[in-house]
């Protein structure tokens, strides 16, 4: 279950990217989360996802 807190959000998903997927297409799929809602909900706290870095920021 994903955290409902968007600032506990993007530190859980920045943490799965950096320890266990390659890039967010991953991470959505094997959670199966919808990836465009999951960007909305960190655009609202003005982070986007980086594919160089793969992660928010």
């Amino acid at each position: 279950m994903l955290p409902k807190d968007p600032v506990m959000l993007l530190s859980y998903v920045n943490t799965q990217l950096r320890d266990h997927y390659k890039d967010l297409e991953s991470f959505c799929g094997d959670q199966d989360i919808n990836e465009e809602e999951l960007r909305a909900k960190l655009r609202m706290i003005d982070y986007e996802y980086d594919p160089e870095t793969n992660q928010f920021i």
